[in-house]
């Protein structure tokens, strides 16, 4: 039986991986922790939270002395850091908050996890997540990148993400702390908030509002369904080389174009298929039978917009013997039957609270209404 701490686990990705992990180890006492910025959402992990085999710790990590509490009073085994700004729009004009988060908080971990385990590393694990944009922008005929790619982020947030990475690289050097890193392409999936590209386009489709489209819309990603991306961090904290980073890729390669075009036919296939979807969504061009790539509009570039990531996840798949096994056609509808089975979770964030907290918190309104961030 092991007690991890969970931090960011009420975020996207952290909300999934508790997820996983309660179903897959129920056995094991989990702490999740997280300061419910306006990414992290109770509602998504309020379910596993019986307060014997999983509590809930609101906290910040960048409060050291919370932390340092937290690790006294539980015995962890290990560290599942998944607690960052990751948006990089809004790292464009409030970095200050991601160099707080991203690379501070890191630092208060790090320091609480040495601090607790110097007497022994014996079974412990600080496992970090990283993301393929430390790697900066691969031109189209570039090959993927490995995990000894040469970092090069251009964008606050990657900035921000690769000193995290060099933090965690320098305690497993300089003290020997047992430390795992994983760079994960984009994910997708169940309890992503609405400003990230693929649950932006459901929601706009289902609300009847454009698809904003940055640029010519070529943009290569590539695509990881969230919980192939757990599937893997798990084979890294059981099977995975201390001190060793993996790179974690879905292995599909599409332009954002397409990408959208997909998300668009899959709506207008599940409103075919159930006639009650249109009273539910009335504006939504599929629910009067027309198609919702109508919506798709081509907006202004983003400043220093990456135009190509690629994963190699070769080492993983080697050494662990784990790929993703989720084929973006699955993925997407398995995503878009999500959103329209879950509307309360996701119309909750359109509350007035949601515009306070950026407000409060970056210093301005968002540019754009939730719906079209």
């Amino acid at each position: 039986m092991s007690t991890l701490l969970i931090t960011g686990g009420a975020g996207f990705i952290g909300a999934n991986f508790a997820a996983y992990w309660r179903r897959s180890r129920p056995a094991d006492r989990v702490v999740i922790l997280d300061a419910l910025t306006y990414a992290g959402n109770f509602d998504s992990i309020s379910a596993l939270c019986d307060g014997e085999y999983c509590r809930f710790v609101h906290g910040d990590i960048c409060d050291a002395a919370a932390v340092q509490t937290l690790f006294q009073e539980h015995d962890f085994d290990m560290v599942v850091h998944f607690a960052a700004e990751s948006h990089v729009d809004r790292s464009i004009y409030a970095s200050q908050v991601f160099t707080r988060t991203n690379v501070q908080g890191t630092h208060v971990l790090l320091d609480a996890a040495l601090s607790a385990w110097k007497s022994s590393f014996e079974g412990r694990r600080f496992h970090h997540i990283s993301t393929d944009e430390v790697f900066g922008s691969l031109a189209p005929e570039e090959a993927p990148w490995t995990e000894l790619a040469r970092y090069d982020p251009t964008s606050p947030y990657a900035a921000s993400k690769a000193a995290s990475d060099f933090l965690v690289r320098s305690y497993a050097h300089t003290h020997g702390l047992p430390v795992t890193i994983t760079n994960c392409s984009n994910n997708y999936g169940p309890y992503q908030f609405p400003e990230k590209l693929i649950p932006l386009m459901i929601l706009n489709a289902l609300t009847g509002q454009k698809l904003p489209i940055y640029g010519d819309g070529g943009n290569i990603r590539d695509w990881l369904y969230v919980e192939d991306h757990c599937a893997a961090i798990a084979s890294v904290l059981d099977r995975g080389r201390q001190g060793e980073t993996y790179n974690v890729g879905g292995g599909h390669q599409i332009p954002n174009i397409e990408l959208v075009g997909q998300l668009c036919d899959t709506i207008g296939r599940r409103f075919a298929e159930d006639e009650g979807l249109a009273e539910r969504f009335p504006d939504c061009p599929a629910a009067s039978g027309r198609t919702t790539r109508s919506l798709m509009t081509f907006v202004r570039d983003r400043p220093g917009h990456d135009r190509r990531y690629a994963i190699c996840a070769d080492k993983l798949a080697h050494e662990l013997g784990f790929r993703a096994g989720t084929t973006l056609a699955d993925g997407l509808a398995r995503t878009v039957d999500w959103y329209l089975a879950n509307d309360a979770w996701w119309r909750r964030i359109h509350s007035g609270a949601y515009r306070e907290w950026v407000k409060l918190h970056y210093g301005t309104e968002p540019k754009r209404s939730l719906a079209s961030l």
